[in-house]
């Protein structure tokens, strides 16, 4: 069954400014810039088949992104909202949780524990563990980033086991 022609791009002058824009920020929004390459690679003339070799994607990928931006222009490259519930916990709280973890110690005690870190920041338990998880914390290990003085001489029995 042959491939349906694909439909021909043409941009204006300030579509070609943002999508350029998007491609160059492949750092920052990785999946709009690959949706901008695929769109401007469609205005250059090339066929879905040469934009998914060229971009290392697959035909179809191609053809949708460049079909939506046709129906749908810039807005039709940007992520739709997700259902679900929304966050709850905002990225300034996470930068909070991450910086006391690595920098501060806790008032009475040697090291953050979740309970302790939950109840100064005012997250839950398993909000806290999730955020250390995510960014690979074990301050309740002991593994050398915490605050605390460590002794001159530590027993062999007492040292961390290299990983």
């Amino acid at each position: 069954m042959p491939h349906p022609v694909a439909v021909a791009i043409d941009l204006t002058e300030a579509e070609r400014a943002a999508l350029e824009q998007w491609a160059a920020e492949g750092a920052v929004d990785g999946k709009r810039a690959r949706r901008a390459r695929i769109v401007l690679a469609a205005a250059a003339g090339l066929s879905n088949r040469e934009i998914a070799e060229q971009l290392g994607l697959s035909r179809p990928t191609a053809a949708r992104w460049r079909r939506r931006f046709s129906q749908r222009g810039l807005s039709g490259l940007v992520d739709a909202p997700r259902s679900g519930r929304p966050r709850v916990i905002s990225d300034r709280q996470v930068a909070e949780v991450v910086v006391r973890t690595l920098v501060q110690r806790p008032a009475n005690a040697q090291r953050w524990s979740t309970r302790s870190m939950a109840a100064e920041v005012g997250l839950s338990q398993n909000a806290v563990l999730r955020i250390w998880r995510r960014f690979g914390l074990r301050p309740h290990e002991g593994l050398g980033y915490h605050l605390t003085t460590p002794p001159t001489t530590v027993s062999p029995a007492l040292r961390p086991r290299p990983r």
